[in-house]
């Protein structure tokens, strides 16, 4: 048996999963693959093409015992979410490239909750493996990652409420393409993620909810980057909102607008970018063809995203829309 999962990009929507607020991601035909067979014994055994060492787990897995090292640590976080009792042995592929910001982690924990034959919805599925990643990481990441994964169409992007899960498939135009390119590879864990993840929390205290929060509210914000930082969410839920529009009336040349003001604000206000993201974003919107580039993802690194003409050729990855995680 196989359990499969894609990768995903986001076009626009950043750090506004985890405050509730919207986002339009699409799952991406790059994938993590898990050849197993069921055991009737009581453990995992996992090797992986792309890591090393071996996952070893036993369980029942108990919250003592989720501390294991590399990625096994998911592994062991899945299956204690998934209260698993028999095991599974078998192998590990992946054509995402492992920190590229691209939800490789993500992947492997939807793949891995797949294989120990998680029975519930695209929703549950989600919300079960963001719990994983917080127990494998302690990283307090959003949903976005984990639902978009959970709940892909082929030839299509999401907007997702993340308030309320609601998810609108949009489908792709013809005449575009959507090319990744990486950059520098990065890691959540020991970045300032957390740190963000807390100021939007300082920014809530002060004005309310910021997926409802109107821009002029921030003015009762005093701390200027807590104030940055509630100025980003609140204009990126609208660029979210007017992207989702433009795409669906074929309007490329404003979603690609949209996407400039996007990483502007992910690099001035909640400063999230890196110099050598804003040089690639530079470069990529000065090319003929390309309507719009940003840094995609949680920042600190990884890949940025640019949408573009059909027939523009750029280097990186040309990438299509791909179904959700699945069994085979």
């Amino acid at each position: 048996m196989k359990a499969v999962a894609p990768a995903r990009v986001n076009l626009i929507g950043d750090h506004t999963d985890y405050t509730g607020g919207l986002v339009f991601p699409m799952a991406i035909d790059r994938f993590t693959t898990i050849d197993f067979e069921p055991l009737a014994d009581s453990v995992i055994r996992l090797h992986s093409h792309d890591q090393q060492h071996d996952a070893l787990i036993q369980l029942p897995v108990s919250e003592s015992k989720t501390n294991q090292s590399g990625w096994a640590r998911y592994i062991a976080a899945v299956a204690k979410e998934c209260n698993a009792t028999h095991g599974i042995t078998g192998e590990i592929t992946t054509t995402i490239p492992i920190g590229s910001g691209l939800s490789s982690s993500a992947a492997l924990e939807v793949a891995t909750a797949l294989a120990l034959n998680f029975n519930g919805s695209a929703l549950e599925l989600a919300q079960l493996a963001r719990r994983a990643e917080h127990t494998a990481t302690g990283v307090p990441t959003g949903i976005m990652d984990q639902l978009c994964i959970a709940s892909a169409r082929e030839q299509h992007a999401m907007l997702i409420d993340c308030d309320n899960f609601e998810i609108k498939h949009v489908r792709l135009p013809e005449n575009m393409q959507v090319v990744v390119r990486f950059i520098t590879q990065r890691t959540l864990e020991g970045s300032q993620y957390a740190d963000r993840v807390k100021q939007c929390a300082d920014a809530e205290s002060i004005i309310g909810p910021l997926r409802h929060a109107k821009l002029e509210s921030i003015e009762a914000i005093s701390d200027q980057t807590i104030r940055q930082r509630a100025r980003h969410v609140i204009t990126e839920n609208q660029r979210v909102r007017d992207f989702a529009l433009a795409l669906q009336s074929g309007d490329l040349k404003s979603a690609g607008l949209l996407m400039n003001q996007s990483h502007k604000s992910l690099a001035d206000d909640f400063a999230t970018s890196t110099h050598a993201m804003d040089d690639a974003v530079s470069e990529l919107q000065k090319i003929s063809g390309v309507y719009g580039a940003r840094m995609t993802g949680g920042g600190f690194g990884g890949c940025v995203v640019a949408l573009c003409a059909r027939d523009t050729r750029l280097d990186g990855w040309r990438v299509s829309a791909a179904g959700a995680a699945h069994l085979a």
